[in-house]
């Protein structure tokens, strides 16, 4: 059975085609995305503590995949030295996306709203993650998005499935049931890197503003956004019904 999709053609059966890939291993799972969707697959990154695994674990199976990484203009010096060094290494097709307004501009016109609680950092992330994303998935034509998102991570991706779907396009999570120790042993197997800001005690990297190191005992994604947050809004849905949705399962 095929169960190919481009734009225009019928969905896929997600619940089947998630017992499917079950039983595959990550790899296999690319691969068959890879046969699935076609030219209609990018893979985000956000160049954070362990995005060479998807980097790596996807362009061997799929070289020249359009990387698309949202450049907010606030992350760390680490990050962009981090991701020039990732982009030559693994020849990557780097795709980089950014606000349609300057940090500075916002700054001037709307002050350092991330400071101001949960709804001042929705406000924030709107404009330098999620209007981008949707940018770039709309100018790409992209049909299927790779994402390294592991269930162990947070409450809202422990629910997740290998295959999904967010504002009308399919979500490929090929790591989703990895373990810290399994990312920890594929770097070593391919002689990969983590961020450089791993070896100060930053388990999950995003923005300077709203990332810090964390201390033992925390989960990898306690340093982000303040406490108040597990997710810059960029893998969950945006469209009112799959917010009330995701509302109604407690996510």
């Amino acid at each position: 059975m095929s169960m190919t999709k481009t734009q225009g053609e019928a969905s896929l059966d997600v619940a089947a085609a998630n017992d499917h890939l079950e039983a595959l291993d990550a790899q296999e799972v690319v691969r068959w995305a890879h046969e699935t969707f076609g030219e209609g697959l990018i893979l985000s990154s956000s160049f954070g503590a362990q995005s060479a695994v998807m980097l790596h674990l996807v362009t061997r199976v799929v070289p020249g995949i359009p990387v698309v990484w949202i450049d907010t203009g606030y992350l760390f010096p680490e990050t962009y030295k981090f991701a020039a060094a990732l982009e030559e290494r693994l020849g990557l097709n780097l795709r980089v996306y950014q606000p349609e307004v300057t940090p500075a501009r916002f700054e001037a016109l709307h002050g350092r709203v991330w400071e101001s609680g949960g709804e001042g950092l929705d406000a924030y992330h709107r404009v330098f993650k999620v209007e981008p994303m949707q940018r770039a998935l709309r100018e790409l034509g992209a049909t299927a998005w790779f994402a390294g998102l592991r269930a162990e991570q947070s409450a809202s991706r422990s629910s997740l499935g290998t295959l999904g779907e967010q504002d009308g396009v399919y979500k490929v999570h090929p790591i989703l049931k990895w373990s810290t120790r399994q990312v920890h042993a594929y770097l070593k197997e391919h002689d990969l890197p983590y961020h450089p800001l791993v070896d100060q005690g930053y388990a999950s990297i995003g923005d300077v503003h709203s990332t810090r190191p964390i201390t033992a005992g925390e989960d990898e994604r306690a340093g982000r956004f303040g406490g108040l947050k597990q997710e810059c809004g960029i893998h969950l849905p945006s469209s009112a019904e799959e917010s009330a949705s995701r509302d109604a399962s407690g996510l």
